[in-house]
């Protein structure tokens, strides 16, 4: 055997395929202007290095969306592309579509290809309401949240809102007087009159993290709002409440809003109690 074949024998052969060459595309220049130091992995790293790995390329991924690189609407490239792309194999990968398509920032299409989302604020608090759903906590804590957000919004509903978003106000509140005896005509009222103060506040995202909060221990205040007299207290809390914003006084406005919210707690709690809920 010549020198020259032993040469050409001992030299390594590429993993790669050429099909998965490292693509010379517009993508491509993006990662290596991001990425922050190396994310090499093999298909047989372990799961607490893989999603260290997976996070990297999260976040790279995400700073190009930030940046203005990746655009809502703008189609992913493919696995096979994104994998030589980033340097990294296909476990890492998915764990970071996956978590990624979880948060709302992309969504996957027919085909497997993911496309950049449009963060609408509702997307961007997704997790949020998903982390909300698996959190152990106690109705008091429950409403000091609300009372937190909701508080902050109802005032600034009174400084912002515009004369028709008033109005609406009001007259959901004030169209309240007629479900005294229909809890389930109310809840529906309820629903409405909290969505138009969120609203009014003008911040889409403090509104979608408040109705977040509205939305938990609903199956509750359904209890709570049967028993007698919840009702007609609400209603004549919710007036109160509109008619501060109707007269832009936010400092009454959220008073007024802060009696409603105590009122709603303690019947909650007293409706926990009755069916045996901590």
């Amino acid at each position: 055997m010549t020198a020259a074949r032993v040469k050409a024998r001992g030299r390594p052969r590429s993993a790669t395929a050429p099909a998965e060459e490292a693509p010379r595309d517009a993508f491509a220049v993006l990662v290596a202007a991001e990425r922050k130091g190396p994310a090499r992995a093999s298909s047989g790293e372990p799961p607490t290095q893989r999603r260290s790995i997976s996070e990297q390329v999260a976040n790279r991924i995400m700073a190009m969306i930030k940046s203005g690189n990746l655009k809502p609407g703008d189609q992913m490239p493919t696995e096979a592309q994104m994998t030589v792309a980033f340097g990294i194999s296909r476990p890492p990968l998915r764990e970071a579509l996956k978590a990624l398509t979880i948060m709302g920032v992309l969504e996957s299409r027919q085909g497997g290809r993911y496309t950049v989302t449009h963060l609408s604020p509702s997307r961007l608090v997704a997790p949020f309401n998903v982390m909300l759903g698996g959190v152990d906590y106690g109705a008091s804590q429950h409403f000091e949240a609300r009372n937190v957000v909701e508080g902050e919004l109802v005032r600034l509903c009174a400084e912002r809102a515009s004369a028709e978003a008033r109005q609406r106000i009001f007259k959901l509140a004030a169209d309240g007087r007629a479900f005294h005896h229909d809890p389930v005509a109310f809840r529906l009222a309820d629903i409405e009159f909290h969505e138009a103060l969120y609203r009014g506040a003008g911040n889409p995202l403090l509104a979608a993290l408040a109705q977040g909060l509205y939305d938990l221990g609903l199956d509750v205040r359904r209890v709570a709002s049967a028993a007698p007299g919840v009702i007609e207290i609400s209603v004549r809390q919710h007036i109160e409440v509109a008619e501060a914003i109707v007269a832009r006084d936010s400092a009454a406005a959220e008073r007024a809003y802060r009696r409603h919210l105590e009122h709603v707690r303690d019947t909650t709690l007293q409706s926990m109690a009755l069916i045996g809920r901590d």
